[in-house]
């Protein structure tokens, strides 16, 4: 029903709709249920808010969230009005817009009993099984937990939980069986303690290391977006930083993917806020995936901030999952390392570790090069490697689908029916297309059954394995010829030469064990470069191995026994001396 259809109801027929309304959103949670009884206080009257939030009225008062009261999403706005010092707390839990928006938020926090928590990566059936995942990884943090994700509700729960992140420090109140109760939209801090409170950022337990930083909780959630100063400076008056002690930074966030990532509360206009997405797109280079594609999004960058230091978000003129998506499911740096040129560390103080390339494969070895940066030492052969982390984004780029048109949400958020209404909203579960094969890949296959669909992707993903499996092989013989060779004493210059294949090799095989979903978003690319990294082990191989046997060869010179002395020829007897001459008589 439209707004004037309802504001044309008898007023006892609109109370009924409302009262109705509200309890079938109880599930929403009572965040919402908050918020309507302190719009319905307050009023739809914004002009005292509006008249110093400038940048914020000219988003308004255009878009459709027009007739909602400040109040709605904002709480303490009477004492604000009061008192500016006062300031009023926004809102940040999903459930606030899933008051209205009750399809989408119902579906966004479904529950996909098929992704088990914390499902390692490197269990036999996982995209980078061991040994070969440590071996190549080492010593890495993602060594001491590397798993696949779960559906989003979960992003902030099992950054907090793993391993690799917090040092064993955050667990469920209830243990594995608080995985029972773990659904739907939850406040992290209703589900998890904290076992080591008041202690600083450390690995506390065996086995586990304390990898986190803030930059890589921006996008596990945007809790602290009013809080966080551009590329996360650490400027006067930001509340948090890059700089920030993480432990503590966490204790300030609840909610995992909030509405507002994509969506912009005031005008309902597609944005993004990701401030390395935001920095890649506008810096003058002009180099980035997006930058090269003729049907991108065109984006309006606003410069945001009334507390003193600048915030950023871009405001595009149409839905672009490429943009929207790609602040997260991308390669990005977040996290200290090694300038490359000069070995000196780069902290997290440096904006390097806010970055995002936004570049394909083949591109993102020079890419870091030139912003001479590398993620980690290698722990046996001493190479400067780089750590992918999820570049599902730049992997679709150029694939037939993407050319094609076709976008994230057109297989992760089909557009599917209310079963109740009839009604067509964008499924926000955003899971495989196998759970949509009728909205997604066969509305375009219109000649294919479900099991043929089905089909085709589990044989493209057959064959993706299988290269993967050959390429880890080669690194892993590359890596164990370079430990012989070195135990074998081949001089560093040649070392040098294999480390450098080593970080060629390595790109071309972690960018596949990173992505998602890459063997159906983009089944050519991924089998050319797996077959580079194998090309490139494979030379690696033969360097080592002519430099071994051109060491065993020098060695075998330098200790052989010195050939005994040839006796001297002796010297031809001497001719009898003539017969003296008879002396005269």
């Amino acid at each position: 029903m439209s707004r004037t259809a309802f504001r044309s109801l008898p007023q006892i027929a609109r109370a009924t709709l409302f009262t109705a309304a509200v309890a079938l959103c109880a599930s929403a949670g009572t965040a919402w249920a908050q918020a309507k009884k302190t719009t319905a206080a307050a009023g739809t009257d914004n002009s005292a808010c509006l008249a110093c939030h400038q940048p914020i009225k000219a988003f308004h008062d255009a878009g459709k969230h027009k007739g909602l009261a400040c109040a709605s999403c904002h709480s303490g706005t009477d004492a604000h009005l009061k008192d500016s010092k006062s300031r009023p707390v926004t809102k940040t839990d999903p459930a606030v817009c899933g008051g209205c928006h009750q399809n989408q938020f119902q579906s966004m926090f479904k529950m996909n009993y098929e992704k088990t928590a914390r499902k390692e990566k490197v269990l036999a059936t996982g995209p980078a099984p061991d040994p070969a995942f440590d071996k190549l990884m080492l010593p890495h943090g993602f060594t001491r937990e590397h798993n696949e994700p779960r559906s989003h509700s979960f992003m902030l729960y099992d950054q907090l939980v793993i391993d690799r992140a917090f040092g064993g420090r955050f667990e469920n109140k209830e243990g594995w069986r608080g995985l029972a109760k773990a659904g739907g939209n939850f406040r992290i801090w209703d589900v998890l303690e904290d076992k080591y409170p008041g202690q600083d950022h450390k690995a506390f337990k065996p086995g586990t290391a304390a990898a986190a930083n803030p930059v890589c909780m921006s996008c596990k959630t945007q809790d602290h977006i009013l809080d966080w100063a551009y590329m996360g400076d650490p400027v006067p008056g930001a509340k948090w930083s890059r700089t920030s002690k993480v432990n503590e930074f966490v204790k300030d966030v609840n909610h995992s993917l909030n509405c507002f990532f994509c969506h912009d509360p005031h005008s309902t206009q597609p944005r993004v806020v990701r401030d390395g997405l935001i920095q890649a797109i506008t810096r003058p280079e002009k180099d980035t995936l997006w930058h090269r594609d003729p049907r991108a999004a065109k984006v309006d960058v606003k410069d945001l901030g009334l507390r003193g230091y600048t915030r950023k978000i871009g405001i595009l003129d149409r839905y672009d999952m490429n943009l929207q998506c790609g602040q997260c499911h991308v390669e990005y740096n977040c996290n200290p390392g090694t300038d490359p040129t000069t070995g000196q560390p780069v902290t997290m103080a440096d904006a390097r570790t806010n970055h995002f390339p936004f570049k394909p494969v083949d591109e993102i070895g020079k890419h870091y090069t030139d912003l001479k940066f590398r993620d980690f030492k290698h722990g046996i052969t001493g190479a400067l490697l780089w750590k992918g982390q999820h570049p599902d984004v730049e992997v679709y780029y150029g694939s037939k689908h993407q050319l094609a048109g076709v976008e994230c949400s057109s297989c992760h958020m089909p557009k599917v029916k209310d079963a109740k209404t009839g009604k067509t909203y964008t499924s926000h579960w955003q899971t495989s297309p196998k759970h949509y094969l009728k909205e997604t890949c066969l509305t375009c296959h219109t000649e294919w059954s479900d099991k043929q669909a089905s089909y085709v992707i589990d044989s493209l993903k057959s064959r993706f394995e299988g290269k993967k499996r050959k390429a880890e092989f080669w690194l892993t013989r590359f890596v164990d010829k370079f430990e012989e060779g070195k135990n074998l004493g081949v001089d560093e210059p040649t070392l040098n030469k294999a480390r450098d294949l080593h970080y060629d090799a390595h790109i071309n095989w972690e960018w596949w064990t990173a992505a998602n979903g890459a063997h159906f978003h983009n089944p050519d690319q991924a089998t050319t470069s797996l077959n580079k990294s194998m090309a490139i082990s494979q030379d690696g191989i033969k360097l080592l191995d002519d430099a071994m046997t051109a060491r065993r060869g020098a060695t075998r010179t330098a200790a052989a026994p010195a050939a005994p002395a040839t006796p001297a020829t002796p010297a031809a007897p001497a001719a009898p001396a003539a017969p003296a001459a008879a002396a005269p008589k």
